[in-house]
């Protein structure tokens, strides 16, 4: 059975007068999947989602959700999409109850009670159904756009960065939430900065100054890494960097934690690791290869990108 396609974007722009945010996104998202936009501050993540909402005329190219050109039937498509925005955007001085009511108002939503009392349930806001949003914690404030986002019972929920300043507690049951969503037929297109969050994702969409480095399944994006990865661990460590710089097939140092990740070109180097190490006088308590990660992955196709625009 051929899946069906909700979401499509096609060599899609985004320009801010003389700064493209989006240089050419081509996009395929089929129902019951999560897309992860994958990407540092300045990336072309929302851009890219407030296009897919119809809430930003692409400067080129054409987005159609769920069989409608989004810009141009933004209006229809509000009632059939959900989009939680990178910044709290609900009212402050209004309570749980009455953020829920107001959004399912607006949308016209029928028999909102049953659902608003449903939602609230879902996300673990009941006992602070009464408080004011500005009281909320920052996780509580997430549930709350997400259960407002939720009220119409959308197709396609967007998100953009929803877990940013949220603490780690909350960032798992926010994905075990999105997790049984999916589950009951949403599709999800989430935008974050968090490499580990990819994890969870069917498709990484890996962007990086307004352009696409990858798009691929979280388990073939590490593939895309020649060579292989040393996991590293020597003292002192602030001469690591200094050591291994310019040994042969040495083609990048990276701090991971209380470790370094070192990457080569082959296994073969690794004898030449330590010996530089013990060389320079010093201790070297770990050096084995290890399966590349994501993060190792984004950080060299990254790399490759700076160094061919250099280049050009």
């Amino acid at each position: 059975m051929v899946a069906e396609t909700v979401l499509k974007a096609r060599a899609l722009v985004v320009r801010f007068k003389a700064t493209t945010a989006v240089a050419g996104l081509d996009l395929e998202v089929q129902r019951g999947q999560v897309v992860g936009l994958i990407g540092p501050d300045g990336a072309g993540k929302t851009s890219s989602l407030r296009a897919f909402a119809g809430l930003l005329r692409p400067s080129q190219g054409e987005v159609d959700v769920l069989g409608l050109e989004a810009w141009k039937n933004r209006r229809a498509l509000h009632q059939r999409l959900g989009y939680l925005a990178q910044r709290f955007a609900l009212y402050g001085d209004l309570t749980v109850d009455e953020n829920v009511e107001f959004f399912a108002l607006l949308l016209g939503v029928k028999s909102w009670r049953a659902r608003r009392d449903m939602l609230l349930d879902r996300v673990g806001l009941v006992p602070f159904r009464a408080r004011q949003a500005d009281r909320l914690s920052g996780g509580m404030k997430q549930k709350l756009a997400l259960a407002c986002s939720l009220m119409h019972a959308p197709e396609i929920l967007l998100l953009d960065e929803p877990t940013t300043g949220v603490d780690p507690v909350t960032r798992r049951e926010f994905w075990r939430l999105l997790a049984d969503l999916v589950g009951e037929g949403l599709t999800l297109v989430i935008a974050t900065p968090y490499l580990d969050e990819a994890e969870r994702c069917t498709r990484v969409v890996l962007m990086h100054q307004a352009h696409v480095l990858v798009d691929a399944s979280p388990r073939e994006i590490p593939k895309l890494l020649p060579g292989v990865i040393v996991e590293l661990a020597a003292e002192p460590r602030e001469l690591v960097a200094t050591a291994l710089a310019g040994v042969p097939g040495v083609l990048d140092v990276r701090p991971f934690a209380a470790r370094f990740h070192v990457h080569l070109e082959s296994g073969a180097v690794t004898k030449q690791l330590r010996d530089a190490l013990v060389q320079a006088g010093l201790t070297v308590s770990q050096a084995q290869e290890i399966p590349a990660t994501l993060e190792d992955a984004f950080l060299y196709l990254t790399r490759s990108r700076i160094t061919t625009s250099e280049a050009a």
